[in-house]
């Protein structure tokens, strides 16, 4: 029986081919745009918060790459792959974590003494800049990107719908309901508002798009056993 997932973010071609390799039957669109901000980034900051990919790529944008390669940034991180693309432009990672709260506790436990830049989306988590700020870590915040969202309406029920961000949940109920549909979130932020709209929410082992990808495979082995 052939499966219908729609994927509220543009998937790679790889990523893809997980989907389709199993006879699942894939719409997808991005529920969010991003826009990022060219502001001016304080250069005297030497320890950067990077809490997504996004971060990475606005003040990779903002501060020129060349100019970013020959600073001696060090980089604290949410995510595998942002971790990835700051080593990939020569950006020093100093510590990383799955989630924004680990960071943060890390950050605190190791690196209280330090003065950090704390890069952000507009629809940032409070997570990380009330947890330092209520342990007196010295940091100052800057939105360097903003999340539009991008309703579109499907008439299509789908068996499963894929969620990569509260705010991508908000786009998409903006016009359509969830109903009977698997949510399938990316991590516990993004189910806890999914809770609002699904009945069936499936979490990913880790905050990837693969390892929702794995969730996915293993719903439908489970459902067609």
């Amino acid at each position: 029986m052939s499966i219908s997932i729609l994927s509220t973010k543009i998937l790679t071609s790889a990523q893809k081919f997980v989907l389709t390799n199993a006879d699942i039957r894939l719409e997808e669109y991005d529920a969010i745009k991003i826009e990022y901000k060219t502001t001016y980034i304080d250069p005297s900051f030497k320890n950067i918060i990077f809490t997504s990919q996004n971060t990475v790529k606005a003040f990779l944008q903002t501060m020129g790459t060349q100019n970013v390669k020959k600073a001696n940034y060090s980089a604290f991180c949410v995510g595998e792959k942002t971790k990835s693309l700051l080593e990939k432009n020569s950006v020093n990672v100093v510590e990383m974590a799955q989630y924004g709260e680990e960071l943060a506790k890390i950050i605190l436990e190791k690196h209280a003494n330090k003065t950090f830049l704390f890069l952000c989306g507009d629809k940032r988590r409070n997570e990380i800049p009330s947890f330092l700020t209520k342990n007196k870590v010295t940091f100052k915040e800057q939105i360097v990107y903003q999340n539009n969202p991008n309703p579109i309406t499907f008439s299509t029920e789908f068996d499963g719908i894929l969620f990569f961000s509260p705010s991508g949940i908000e786009s998409y109920t903006a016009k359509n309901n969830i109903e009977n549909s698997v949510a399938f979130c990316i991590g516990t932020t993004t189910a806890s508002e999914a809770q609002k709209h699904a009945k069936k929410i499936i979490i990913a082992q880790k905050p990837t798009i693969e390892s929702v990808l794995e969730k996915v495979l293993a719903y439908i082995k489970t459902k067609n056993n």
